[in-house]
Parts: C-alpha cells; sequence; structure tokens
C-alpha cells in the first residue's frame, strides 16, 4: 500500500485505482473500531496509478454512492501510518508542561487510576497479560509479531482480532511521546503479570532521563493500609481502592527514584527472561519464573472431576463455572489462559466438549468416560 501525507491528509492508494483520503482532526492515538468513527475520509478514482504522486484531493471530485471492501490487514496498515503521523504532530506541538505520568501494565489498572488520581496527570496502561504468552524479544518488532501471532492462535480475546497488536502499539508510542521532565511512577504489583510488565516497562525507558519511581501496590498496601485493619489482600493493582490510590500516591510520589544501578539491574533481568519462548510465567516467593505450558492441566483435570462428583450423573459443566472453580482457588491464574488450556485438553482427548469453542461462554465440557 502506497501512501503520502499533505497535513493533515494522508493519502492510501489502492490498486487499481482507488484513492482513500483521511483527514486527522485529533491528536489522540486511534484504535482500529475508531477508524472509521474519528476524522474524515473521502474516497477518489485515478485514471492510472502514476497520477497517485501528484494527485490533490481539493483538485477532484469525491466519490458519492460508492463503496470499497477494505481488508483488515489493510485497515490495520492505515490505522499504523495515521498513528505515526499522528506522533509527528505530538511532537511538534508537545508542550514541556511537567506533569506525573503513570504506566501500569494493566490496562484495567490503568482505568482506576485515570479515574482516581487528580489532574493534571497522564496514564498510560497496556492490554492483555504479560504472564502468558511468549514475550521472546518483546522490545523489537520481530519479537512483538512473535507474540502476535500466538495469541491470535491461542487465546479467545473477546474484542476484535487486532484489538492487542494496535493497542500494544499506541501504548509504546505513548511511552515514547513522555517528556524527559517528567516525573515517571511505575504501578505493579506481586503477580506474575505485573512483575513481567515492571521488567519490560523499565527496558522501555532505558535512554529516558526521567526519574523513575516504583509503586508495589501489594507491598505498600501490605505494611502501610493493613496496620489501620483492614483485612483486603491486593495481589494486583487494580484491586487497590480509590482511597487507597490516591493515599499510596500522596505518601510516595516525592519518596527516592530509582538509581542507575536499579535502572540496570532490572533492565538485566528483562534482558534474561526475554530470550525464553516461553508461554508462562509465574511469581511465588518473590521471584518470576517461567512454568511448562501444562502446568495448569492436572489442576483443571481435578476441579473438573470434583465437579462431577457432585452431579448425579456426570454430564457437560460450563466451561465458565469449571474456570471459575479454579480461580475461586488461586486468584492470580489467567482465565484466558486456562481457557486456552481446556481446548487443548479437548484436542488432546481428556475431554469432551458440547458447544463452539468460540469463547468460555459457548461450549461445555466434561471428562470422557475413561478417564
Amino acid at each position: 500500500m502506497r501512501s503520502r501525507v499533505i497535513h493533515p491528509f494522508i493519502y492510501f492508494f489502492m490498486e487499481p485505482n482507488v484513492v482513500f483520503v483521511y483527514k486527522i482532526v485529533s491528536d489522540r492515538y486511534l484504535s482500529l473500531s475508531e477508524l472509521h468513527k474519528t476524522g474524515e475520509w473521502k474516497t477518489y478514482e485515478l485514471n492510472t496509478d502514476e497520477e497517485f504522486d501528484s494527485f490533490n484531493h481539493k483538485e477532484s471530485d469525491p466519490l458519492i454512492g460508492r463503496g470499497y471492501l477494505i481488508s483488515q490487514t489493510d485497515e490495520v496498515e492505515m490505522l499504523d501510518r495515521i498513528n505515526k503521523q499522528i506522533q509527528k504532530l505530538r511532537h511538534l506541538k508537545r508542550k514541556e508542561e511537567i506533569i506525573p505520568v503513570h504506566i501500569v501494565s494493566f490496562e484495567h489498572a490503568a482505568g482506576c487510576l485515570r479515574h482516581t488520581l487528580e489532574n493534571p496527570k497522564k496514564v498510560i496502561g497496556f492490554p492483555g497479560s504479560f504472564s502468558i504468552g511468549p514475550i521472546w524479544k518483546l522490545e523489537k518488532k520481530s519479537g512483538q509479531r512473535y507474540r502476535n501471532v500466538w495469541l491470535n492462535d491461542h487465546i479467545n480475546f473477546d474484542s476484535d482480532d487486532y484489538y492487542y497488536e494496535t493497542s500494544f502499539n499506541n501504548a509504546v508510542r505513548e511511552i515514547e511521546d513522555i517528556s524527559n521532565k517528567n516525573p515517571i511512577y511505575i504501578w505493579y504489583a506481586n503477580n506474575a503479570e505485573e512483575q513481567t510488565g515492571l521488567r519490560f516497562l523499565i527496558h522501555l525507558l532505558k535512554n529516558k532521563p526521567n526519574p523513575i519511581f516504583l509503586l508495589n501496590s501489594s507491598k505498600i498496601y501490605d505494611s502501610m493500609i493493613q496496620l489501620e485493619g483492614d483485612e483486603q489482600i491486593v495481589t494486583y493493582t487494580s484491586d487497590l481502592q480509590p482511597e487507597h490510590i490516591r493515599q499510596i500516591f500522596e505518601l510516595h510520589k516525592a519518596a527516592n527514584p530509582l538509581s542507575d544501578v536499579e535502572r540496570c539491574i532490572i533492565q538485566k533481568e528483562w534482558e534474561h527472561i526475554s530470550q525464553s519462548k516461553s508461554e508462562l510465567r509465574l511469581y511465588e516467593n518473590n521471584e518470576l519464573f517461567d512454568a511448562q505450558k501444562e502446568y495448569f492441566d492436572l489442576l483443571i483435570v481435578e476441579t473438573l472431576k470434583n465437579l462431577h462428583y457432585n452431579q448425579d450423573i456426570k454430564d457437560f459443566i460450563p466451561t465458565g463455572e469449571l474456570i471459575w472453580g479454579i480461580i475461586e482457588k488461586d486468584a492470580l491464574i489467567d482465565q484466558l489462559y486456562l481457557e486456552y488450556r481446556i481446548r487443548e485438553l479437548i484436542y488432546n482427548g481428556t475431554l469432551e466438549i458440547k458447544g463452539i469453542p468460540k469463547s468460555m461462554r459457548h461450549y461445555r465440557v466434561k471428562l470422557r468416560r475413561d478417564r
């Protein structure tokens, strides 16, 4: 796909002779679902493809009453080029306003921070879970493609096929956009998802001179807030109540930032774990480590056996009920990963299925008779 930029317009040429013209109307990065809802689109036809290099839409009439189908792959490419242009415009217009930047490796937690912390602020969150799927060379495009293929092949996201990829790219752009003078606060907790994310984020920020502050939600909550008699256990940053988020930030926003030595240590940890192509990471006893992809398979089977035991006749059980039975025992297990392993147990003959496995809501399972 060929493209040209005549700000604020981007031209996209599609074979054999169609030009789509997009007008940028905002400096906010777009998602795929917003591609045709934000900005302005017009379509033109050329006589020959050679005309594209000199084409100016202001000298032509747009097509009216005629539409063209665009593949989702082409839409993703268009989106990427539009967001790259938006990033260039952001850098040109960037003001050196000093505001705190909060980063968390979990989009749900980012939402909590956005709605709780006072303005001015900037909050950046990543989609998906860093505890599952390969993180091999994730700081590079080759590693990101490798991870995207794995996720598309194994994980049933509720969103569109490219949501994870486009949201991840936009989060990386947001980090690249951070002004060098802004203090950066990384929120994380004692779970594999956020511990992996912490190491990845420090690596992404390795060339930034900004002061970086670490806010361990689990540790701070345990040492500070539980002394007040609150018995809640915080395993994820998103477990924090709004008043706790505000209290943690107010008490720790002026703490000592990471030293160069501490940043280097965490960066080396990332360099080590990002050499692995493991599908699963766990965090236990203050240690992050790889686990075999089948790690939870026995737990799935045993939980299903217990559910069958409570039935008069062994029958199919909703997959969501099975997953919930496991999550009740261990809230740190990623439910999307469990659903993937349940499908693998179906494929290898351990489980029977009724329904269509397009999401955990759409099928039921039971142990085969000989199990």
